[in-house]
């Protein structure tokens, strides 16, 4: 059984995005349906939508950075009731039975996870569609709690860019007095400056935009580094101890490498593909220092996050739109025309 309801995607990659309707399971005794009523706006989103990756299924509806409200519960759902608020980040299942998800990375699942969109419908056949859409029905185990004190709107980007970048800091053992940098100030560089803040380490970011700089420090930056600055970039040799770099596209990491200290590491968390510039591995054999990679984080772990940015009143900043204007937002994303995420007002569909 199903049910069709409302939603916005594509049905090929050189198509805008439209309303369409899709299908949504009815509830199963594990399930929890939820009302969508924000949605923020990923890189990955339109990544897809436009195949950029390779392998996008149509027609494809985006979204994971979903907040709502529950609607229906299964009858052996135990974590969360009707009424309550909830969310849905970038995974809706997983194995749950391999090492990776035994040790709550369901994100590495050595089975492939199932991802909110793009992923294998299990239950329908075919592919999962995301939050660009009325409701969502998701297995309990995948649905994440949030905290009461965040303005909802706000806080639904933390599924994917506050998750992508708190696992980082969380996988190197961010703490009071760790010396941090963020390379690139967008929708993940902002959440990084903010959690890195909230964790209490030192935060500086990496920019080639001076006009930046006041912005950054509003956001908790206690420095900000010019990278095309060959003077500044000097002056900060061997400093720290966890780069986060946030940049989505193919870019030279030789600059930031030597800014390592000993034991230091470099985490790409905006660039998936082939880095073209050879990396220099003088530096990193002489200072033990590490180039890495993270991608988002497990359901634990996420919702670790969201509980720590619930008692640290820590959320997004956003710009608000309505459905109808995600065309618009697409094409000023790749401006990055945003300051620092869209959020879809969900009501603008129903």
């Amino acid at each position: 059984m199903s049910n069709n309801v409302k939603a916005f995607g594509t049905e090929a990659k050189d198509k805008h995005l439209k309303e369409m309707t899709i299908e949504r399971r009815e509830v199963t005794a594990k399930d929890i349906e939820i009302d969508i009523l924000y949605c923020g706006v990923c890189h990955s989103d339109l990544h897809t939508a436009r195949n950029d990756w390779g392998g996008t299924m149509y027609p494809s509806v985006p979204g994971h950075e979903i907040v709502g409200k529950v609607t229906k519960v299964g009858n052996e759902v135990s974590k969360i009731k009707v009424g309550d608020y909830a969310a849905v980040g970038c995974l809706v299942d997983s194995c749950q039975t391999c090492d990776s998800c035994n040790q709550d990375l369901e994100q590495y699942c050595e089975n492939g996870f199932v991802g909110t969109y793009n992923g294998n419908n299990k239950y329908l056949g075919g592919h999962t569609f995301g939050g660009y859409s009325e409701k969502i029905v998701v297995d309990e185990n995948f649905v994440l709690k949030v905290p009461a004190n965040l303005d909802l709107a706000a806080a639904a980007p933390l599924l994917c860019a506050g998750i992508t970048t708190w696992s980082p800091l969380r996988h190197w053992n961010v703490k009071e007095g760790s010396k941090v940098a963020v390379v690139g100030l967008g929708g993940l560089g902002h959440m990084a400056i903010k959690l890195a803040k909230g964790l209490g380490a030192e935060v500086t970011l990496f920019s080639r935009s001076p006009n930046k700089e006041e912005d950054a420090k509003k956001l908790g930056a206690d420095a900000v580094i010019i990278s095309t600055e060959k003077a500044q970039m000097k002056s900060i040799n061997g400093k720290f101890d966890l780069i986060i770099d946030t940049v989505p596209y193919d870019h030279d990491l030789n600059p930031y490498i030597s800014t390592l200290n000993i034991n230091g590491t470099l985490v790409l968390v905006g660039y998936l593909g082939n880095l073209e510039n050879i990396i220099n591995t003088v530096p990193m054999i002489l200072g033990r220092k590490s180039v890495a990679g993270s991608l988002i984080g497990g359901i634990k772990e996420t919702q670790e996050m969201l509980d720590f940015c619930g008692k640290h009143d820590i959320v997004s900043e956003i710009e608000m739109i309505d459905m109808q204007n995600i065309n618009e937002a697409y094409e000023r994303m790749l401006k990055s025309d945003v300051r620092y995420r869209f959020v879809i007002d969900m009501k603008s569909l129903k």
